[in-house]
């Protein structure tokens, strides 16, 4: 920092100032969680940022612990020895990797089977791993808050089925209301005797009296969570052709949701497991998963259903977040970490932010975000061989695990990064993602791209601007006045990449020093 300009006297913007050097963002590194459901026994370590963590490790066994129940009123006994045997390589896993003591948590098999405390004893005699066992309405809940862990501020329905429950829970302003829970697991519809017209009929009571306990909510968004909804999300992504098999954030309708599933039923489930990438085990379930959510939709009626990646296990990290945290956008907390981890100049990206943010007066909350988080990305991958920075830059953008970005967005926010390395028309091969984009935001995402590619060549230090831009949309006039401070840096490259941000602006260009009182002999005026 300058003598003038300290970290009290910043002003960082509507993001706040970055919080993951903080004592309570620190103490959130390296969380581990277990989640040991009714299907499958997972481990996730969180590590990194402090609003929008990375997945350090994640790991999954496929256990069936639920498988039988309703017959038997007892775990599977071929699950509980795989599931113990996992959670005792997790435990192993955490130990090595640093983490606290583990927060593992079990839920419908372990509570309802007569057998699941005598389990619960043993794994903790075994591994050290205490479970608690939770309610079906904490299990929504937790859900819910994974849910807003990603979406910051949500309001709607959140759907978590796992293998022998199904859980909704409502949102509103970002707060977690109503919870219920159901048996409408797949595992549980799985023992339902009578073929598949008992079975619809049973989902369809059930649904029905959900949608009474819920006030008979209809119209809202639909959030859905677990591992048999991101299935048949995989399956309306192959149908469709659909470019970007990120399915977090993913959007599909009623009507998709119908077409799916008939073509689940008219498809060769191996074939179709092996063309998605889903296993045996999940994609045995898929069937009945998705008469289930076909009742959903047509009896809540939501306005749109959004996959989110989130669920128990980010909740369980959520509840640990004091509220600062959990308030800030998730999308510009990653941001910020990814640069002051790995940028040539930590703390240029927001002064980057702050000189371009002018060629976008129009520009709401929401797309000023996109913008920041850019700006914050811009220089994140210089390590990467020149040919290929661009495409790593878009790769990183469009398939990172990054919260709060819907999926156009996050093609515009790689097409930005794209064209701050390089000026010249993307290659073919991504054209598919492309049209995800209107001719508006392909515009908008060079035009982006374009004024970070210029003002990249004007680094003073990481806390001064260079100059200021003047942009007048009525009149097309773009105007840029330099600190004299940085006329050595406006060379033969820094004037070319300006004059290519004004011909993409359609602008006329004038260039100014702040001690002259007459246009720069370097200035550019006139068309470009």
């Amino acid at each position: 920092m300058t003598e003038t300009e300290t970290e009290a006297t910043i002003d960082w913007g509507p993001f706040g100032r970055p919080l993951f050097d903080g004592e309570s963002a620190q103490s959130l590194k390296r969380v581990g969680v277990v989640d040991v459901g009714s299907n499958s026994v997972r481990l996730v370590v969180f590590d990194g940022a402090a609003r929008s963590p990375a997945y350090f490790y994640n790991e999954k066994i496929m256990c069936a612990l639920g498988a039988g129940l309703s017959e038997t009123g007892h775990l599977n006994p071929e699950g509980r020895v795989r599931a113990l045997s996992a959670i005792r390589r997790f435990a192993a896993l955490a130990q090595g990797m640093g983490c606290g003591p583990l927060t593992a948590v079990a839920t419908a098999a372990m509570r309802e089977a007569s057998d699941g405390a005598d389990f619960r004893a043993e794994v903790e005699r075994e591994t050290g791993v205490k479970l608690w066992v939770i309610s079906g309405e904490e299990e929504a809940r937790l859900s819910a808050q994974g849910v807003l862990l990603g979406w910051p501020g949500s309001y709607g329905l959140v759907c978590d089925i796992g293998g022998s429950s199904m859980e909704l829970a409502d949102l509103a302003e970002g707060r977690v209301g109503r919870r219920v829970t159901s048996p409408l697991g797949p595992l549980k519809l799985r023992e339902i005797k009578g073929g598949t017209k008992a079975v619809k009929a049973y989902i369809k009571t059930v649904v029905a009296d959900l949608h009474d306990q819920m006030d008979n909510q209809t119209g809202m968004r639909l959030f859905l969570v677990g591992g048999s909804w991101r299935a048949i999300a995989r399956v309306d992504m192959e149908r469709r052709g659909y470019p970007l098999t990120v399915l977090h954030e993913y959007r599909m309708t009623a009507r998709r949701i119908g077409a799916t599933a008939d073509y689940i039923k008219a498809s060769d489930l191996q074939d179709l497991r092996a063309r998605c990438g889903i296993s045996d085990s999940r994609m045995s379930l898929v069937p009945l998963a998705v008469l289930v959510l076909k009742e959903l939709v047509r009896v809540f009626k939501p306005k749109d259903v959004a996959i989110s990646s989130y669920g128990i296990r980010e909740g369980m990290l959520f509840e640990q977040m004091p509220r600062e945290l959990r308030e800030r956008d998730p999308l510009i907390e990653a941001c910020r970490f990814a640069e002051a981890k790995d940028a040539r100049l930590p703390g240029f990206g927001r002064l980057l932010y702050d000189f371009i943010k002018p060629l976008f007066p129009r520009a709401n909350w929401q797309r000023l975000r996109i913008i920041k988080a850019a700006c914050l990305l811009h220089d994140v991958s210089w390590r990467a061989h020149p040919d290929y920075r661009g495409e790593i830059t878009f790769d990183n953008a469009t398939r990172a695990n990054l919260g709060g970005l819907k999926h156009y967005e996050r093609v515009l926010l790689g097409l930005a990064l794209m064209k701050r390395y390089s000026g010249k028309t993307p290659d073919s091969r991504f054209d598919d993602l492309f049209a995800l984009l209107n001719p508006d935001q392909m515009r908008e995402a060079d035009i982006i791209g374009r004024a970070m590619r210029f003002g990249a060549m004007l680094w003073l230090d990481g806390n001064r601007q260079p100059g200021t831009f003047k942009w007048s949309p009525k009149n097309k006039e773009l105007t840029l006045t330099l600190d004299e401070d940085a006329r050595p840096l406006f060379g033969e490259v820094a004037e070319s990449r300006l004059n290519a941000l004004a011909q993409a602006m359609d602008a006329t260009l004038t260039v100014r020093f702040k001690r002259h009182s007459s246009t720069s002999p370097n200035a550019s005026s006139g068309g470009t």
